[in-house]
């Protein structure tokens, strides 16, 4: 029983953090790719996104090495790394799912103001020009600009946001009870003995 409960244990997290490895290299994948055809010009954002999955794969790595060798420190460490992003994200998952509209429209004005690249990013992809008033004395990348057929971007956007937000927060929902999830099996598998090891050594 108590071989089959350790390696159930064992197995478990190593199959969680394949799977946290998997979505830390499709985050980097798919941020390069949007950098490398120009759909996101936003070093910023892109940056961000790399240093996540980046950050999420040493992570993941830590656990599944600490889940093979059954390393006491390794697995504490990771444990306790892996409470503080449960918190962090379900935090946030829960903010995303609880905003009303005009705390979007606020955060997506500050966010408009602070980055050019991101105003040319959503200018091109959703064809409108300035966030509350298209002012024709500003250049803008948009198919309509050169006709003068613009609509201001806050409408549009407004119109996505609220889904996006709602999806946004519900994976980060999912994702942050399988962190819970991780943080137990680490603690269960992290107080069993290994049954090929030497049974008086402290494990």
């Amino acid at each position: 029983m108590g071989c089959a409960g350790f390696t159930c244990s064992k197995h478990s997290l190593c199959v969680l953090n394949i799977l946290y490895v998997m979505v830390s290299l499709l985050m980097i994948g798919i941020a390069a790719w949007g950098k490398c055809l120009g759909l996101v010009s936003s070093f910023q954002v892109v940056g961000g996104i790399i240093g996540v999955g980046v950050f999420l794969f040493f992570v993941a790595l830590a656990g599944l090495i600490g889940a093979m060798k059954h390393h006491q420190v390794l697995l504490f460490f990771y444990m306790i790394v892996l409470f503080m992003v449960f918190i962090v994200q379900f935090s946030v998952s829960s903010a995303c799912l609880a905003i009303n509209r005009e705390q979007q429209d606020q955060l997506l004005e500050v966010g408009w103001n602070n980055s050019q690249s991101t105003q040319r990013d959503v200018e091109k992809s959703l064809n409108c020009c300035g966030f509350r008033q298209v002012e024709a004395s500003l250049s803008c990348d948009a198919a309509c600009f050169p006709n003068n057929s613009c609509s201001p971007c806050a409408d549009k956007i407004q119109e996505h946001a609220g889904e996006v937000l709602r999806f946004v927060g519900g994976i980060g929902l999912f994702f942050s009870f399988t962190e819970i999830l991780g943080v137990w099996l680490t603690y269960r598998y992290r107080n069993q003995k290994d049954p090929r090891a030497n049974p008086s050594a402290f494990l």
